[in-house]
């Protein structure tokens, strides 16, 4: 149950937490670190994840038994491939208490809300998708830190049904791990994502793969700097999750997929024309976008450390 003494007791008693690596990981020992939750039980599907995860401090317990895992507990994190999320809410249905939480940590969204309605029935209130806007190139339980949310962006997907007070106990999760909340519908999350996550991680996947399957791959690799690894530091991401998450949001990186190949063929042209004003017209204006874009977010940064929202 939430405790009314924030201030001497914690926000959660009990969190069962399914899938203990990376993402779920670093909200669990977050929540750990600011004091905010008494036990933490862990779901995986992989044993070896469970004892990495009980042994760094992630988890204080762990079960392959849904019913005992959800027993009494205020809130249950879901941090698996969003395409395990349809079998994990029908299995979590049936014991799910009126008083407990339940959540997401997904890339994608409208698929998830749709896997909610249909596993969670009647229960679908107690569902608040959220998607936390951090990660690592690194994967598992070993690559989970305390502070991997600190200043980054929480976008909440609420639904109809929610609860003001479910809603805010989700956030205040979020918070209490430094994150910061947005909200978006389902819909407007899918396309915006698929834009600026969905479809840059095809293209630095693509992009290693083509120069990987090239007969002097070596000698390339040899030659790769900086530029090349920061271009393609999303390409050590989860292969299992990203499949996921293309599957899953398809629609919308198809037609992010085609506006893109659109600039390329742009490029192309003017590349084939010798024409430098073209080629520099669009450098130029990436180049005053990108600048744009890191101010913005420079002095948001500087807000939120002043106390700002």
């Amino acid at each position: 149950m939430i405790n009314d003494d924030a201030q001497t007791r914690p926000l959660f008693n009990k969190i069962a937490l399914i899938g203990v690596g990376l993402i779920g990981g670093s909200f669990a020992l977050s929540l750990k670190k600011a004091r905010a939750v008494e036990h933490v039980v862990g779901l995986d599907r992989h044993s070896t994840s469970l004892k990495a995860a009980l042994q760094l401090g992630i988890i204080d317990s762990f079960t392959d038994d849904m019913a005992s895992a959800i027993a009494d507990a205020d809130l249950i994190v879901i941090a698996t491939p969003v395409a395990q999320t349809t079998k994990i809410l029908s299995s979590i249905y049936p014991y799910l208490q009126s008083n407990t939480i339940v959540t997401d940590v997904g890339s994608t969204k409208a698929d998830v809300v749709l896997a909610a309605r249909t596993s969670l029935q009647e229960k679908v209130s107690q569902f608040i998708p959220a998607h936390p806007i951090a990660g690592r190139e690194k994967n598992g339980p070993e690559a989970a830190i305390d502070d991997l949310y600190v200043g980054k962006k929480v976008v909440i997907t609420l639904l109809a049904e929610n609860a003001d007070q479910s809603i805010e106990l989700v956030a205040q999760a979020w918070r209490l791990c430094g994150a910061i909340i947005h909200h978006l519908s389902p819909k407007e999350h899918d396309q915006v994502f698929a834009s600026v996550s969905h479809l840059p991680h095809l293209l630095a996947y693509a992009l290693v793969d083509d120069i990987a399957a090239k007969p002097h791959a070596d000698r390339l690799f040899q030659y790769a700097a900086s530029g090349f690894r920061d271009f393609t530091r999303i390409a050590g991401s989860s292969p299992e999750m990203w499949r996921d998450i293309s599957l899953a949001n398809r629609t919308a990186i198809l037609e992010e997929l085609d506006s893109y190949s659109a600039k390329l063929q742009q490029l192309r042209a003017s590349l084939e024309a010798s024409d430098s004003v073209a080629l520099e017209a669009i450098y130029s204006r990436a180049q005053t976008a990108r600048v744009n874009w890191i101010t913005a977010i420079e002095a948001a940064e500087s807000q939120n450390k002043d106390g700002g929202d």
